[in-house]
């Protein structure tokens, strides 16, 4: 295909303007939408044999200036191959034609790659997405240069911490959703905040599709599509990773030169981690092997227990209607407790989880998880209960937290049933308010405290010491009774 390459200085900005003619008609058509490029960078511009004519214009700072790029022009007009959709919007991609595509961008190779990989198969432009869930400074630096080396457009980055902790997290909590006995969900809950994002960003840059960097064997492309199904059928749902034939990391980096993208320098894990305000999960390497023990330097967010100090340290939890509200008597915002109680967990060793469970698409898997914080919560929340939901209810709840956590996992959570269960755990907790003691040693929580003005225990019942309430001496009639199928069963086996 024939090209036109212009350089750049650090401090110029350029965008290329061709004009197409229809009839009589001439069509002013942007081929690419850039920011600053680096002196080093090129921009790689195509178009089609019989669309271009006329010359090329350089706007620099301001002022247009005529470029002297006539062998190049004439080139580009005598070609008779398809356009470089990957830097022309406009144009019909290789596999269908798209306005604009919001992508779920988080600056790594993979992403990096989609940006062009989207606009050569779709000819579209390509707006990145940003969402801190609490990841970390590190992993936000920079992502702008970088989406918009890449090829897009725009970067939005919104901070989603309050809403993922308050809307996500804590009903998950509040409703004692673990999956599988052990996982609490880190990764299951940051999925649909994040593409409920998505697609209010796409309404607000007016694009007319969505994309993701999930893998076809993953639950990630079922969490984030759900959603996307949920709250705006009507957006198309690019997913490359069942598209492309890229097939892994020295294949993006091949792609990434052949299209000009800067290949972002970081060492490289050995890992797959995905890190968020509630969690750090683990992936890969030794780890798929479940007869492998994580290597010691592996873990991020909590010292190893044996590391930690040797002295206890004492945390109060406080709780308004199933919901932690504050922290040794100092109330503070959802995404404020928990990533303090992170920080206290973690130097304590709080939270190490290893596992092996069922992926959505059929598949095991083997994750190491770190939730120090999650892990106080669960708990408290769950001591609490324990003064202020009775028998019955507390059983109905736990079976329901096992759908709860089910349906989480899936990526359901838009679906009528969890917000309808959801309905049903804030109702019952209505009266769960109260006060949690824990006491954190390595490695360890142990509850050593609990109070609440909605307390269904009654010391002056539950006491050895005979009461008015209860008559001991009741309870010989009420086990004759609750016992009675027993003993009938036992007289027929005898003949009595």
């Amino acid at each position: 295909m024939a090209q036109l390459a212009i350089s750049s200085s650090p401090s110029s900005n350029f965008v290329l303007h061709g004009t197409k003619r229809t009839g009589s008609h001439q069509i002013r058509d942007k081929l690419c939408c850039l920011g600053k490029l680096s002196s080093h960078q090129e921009v790689m511009l195509g178009a089609r044999s019989s669309g271009l004519h006329g010359n090329a214009f350089i706007h620099q700072k301001g002022n247009l200036a005529r470029a002297s790029v006539n062998r190049v022009i004439q080139a580009v007009l005598s070609s008779e191959k398809e356009t470089d959709v990957s830097s022309s919007p406009n144009g019909r991609g290789l596999r269908g034609k798209l306005n604009k595509v919001v992508l779920a961008y988080s600056g790594g190779l993979d992403t990096s790659v989609i940006v062009p990989w989207l606009r050569e198969n779709y000819g579209c432009e390509v707006v990145c997405f940003t969402a801190d869930v609490g990841q970390g400074i590190k992993e936000m630096e920079g992502l702008e240069a970088k989406a918009k080396a890449s090829g897009a457009c725009q970067l939005v980055v919104k901070d989603l911490k309050e809403e993922f902790v308050r809307d996500y997290i804590f009903p998950c909590l509040r409703a004692g959703a673990i999956y599988e006995r052990k996982y609490l969900l880190g990764t299951s809950m940051a999925r649909p905040v994040i593409a409920k994002a998505m697609v209010d960003v796409a309404k607000e840059v007016g694009a007319d599709a969505v994309s993701h960097g999930c893998t076809g064997k993953g639950n990630d492309q079922v969490r984030f599509e759900l959603t996307f199904f949920a709250l705006n059928p009507e957006l198309n749902v690019v997913a490359p990773w069942r598209e492309w034939e890229i097939q892994g990391r020295e294949d993006a980096i091949e792609y990434a030169k052949k299209h000009n993208v800067p290949v972002p320098v970081t060492k490289r894990s050995i890992y797959s981690r995905d890190r968020n305000l509630w969690h750090l999960s683990h992936e890969g390497d030794i780890l798929e092997d479940p007869a492998n023990e994580p290597m010691k330097d592996m873990y991020m967010m909590t010292v190893d227990p044996k590391d930690a100090p040797d002295k206890p340290e004492y945390v109060e939890i406080g709780i308004e209607s199933g919901l932690p509200v504050s922290l040794n008597g100092k109330e503070l915002s959802p995404a404020f407790l928990l990533t303090e109680l992170n920080e206290i967990g973690g130097r304590h060793g709080i939270g190490r989880i290893d596992m092996v469970e069922n992926r959505l698409v059929g598949m095991k898997s083997r994750g190491v998880y770190e939730t120090p914080g999650g892990t106080i919560l669960f708990a408290a929340a769950r001591e609490l209960e324990s003064l202020t939901i009775d028998r019955e209810t507390m059983q109905v709840k736990d079976s329901l937290a096992l759908k709860y956590a089910e349906l989480v996992y899936a990526g359901r959570w838009f679906d009528p049933l969890r917000q309808s269960m959801d309905a049903f755990m804030e109702k019952i907790t209505e009266t769960t308010t109260g006060s949690v003691t824990l006491k954190l040693y390595k490695g360890s929580v142990t509850v050593t405290g609990r109070k609440s003005p909605n307390s269904l225990y009654r010391q002056d019942i539950s006491s050895f010491e005979s009461g008015q309430i209860y008559d001991q001496a009741d309870a010989a009639g009420f086990i004759r009774l609750y016992g009675l199928p027993m003993r009938v069963r036992a007289m027929l086996e005898k003949g009595i």
